[in-house]
């Protein structure tokens, strides 16, 4: 069974022998985002496959935020850069929720929310609680927090 960290340094590998370079160095960049994370705290260690996918999902975050501000500064060149190292890192995620899917399940845990006696605004806590281990990896907090203030509102 292939960790995802092997996968990622046989990928590196590949695309050093294409001469890949955007997916070389986006890679390269990821791998050493992981390694900090193994030695940050008190001791060193290997990084489960769930962690590696958290550093991979925070970098292709990094990466959409640069994008946008890239492209609201102008810099069309370095935005679109930001954008395919997104989507590089992107394939190794889990793919992400549809909306409608988000949207059902974040309904259903509205519902629940509701049956236990939590209404209106401050039900958020409760209802983030349900949902967000049912979307795990697979939808941004954000896109979470605003699907459920949406439905806790209508």
């Amino acid at each position: 069974m292939t960790t995802l960290k092997s996968r990622l340094r046989e990928d590196l590998t590949q695309a050093i022998k294409a001469r890949d370079e955007l997916r070389s160095s986006t890679i390269r960049l990821t791998l050493t985002a992981v390694a900090k994370e193994e030695v940050s705290g008190k001791t060193a260690r290997e990084l489960s496959d769930d962690e590696v996918q958290k550093v991979i999902a925070r970098e292709a975050k990094k990466r959409r935020e640069a994008a946008d501000a890239f492209a609201q500064g102008g810099r069309v060149e370095q935005a679109e850069r930001e954008k395919a190292e997104g989507v590089i890192l992107d394939a190794y995620l889990p793919q992400q929720l549809a909306d409608e899917e988000l949207e059902q399940i974040v309904s259903r845990a509205v519902e629940e929310a509701k049956a236990a006696g939590a209404e209106g605004p401050r039900a958020m806590g409760t209802v983030m609680k349900i949902v967000n281990p049912q979307v795990a990896g697979r939808a941004e907090g954000g896109r979470v927090a605003a699907t459920v203030k949406r439905l806790l509102a209508g």
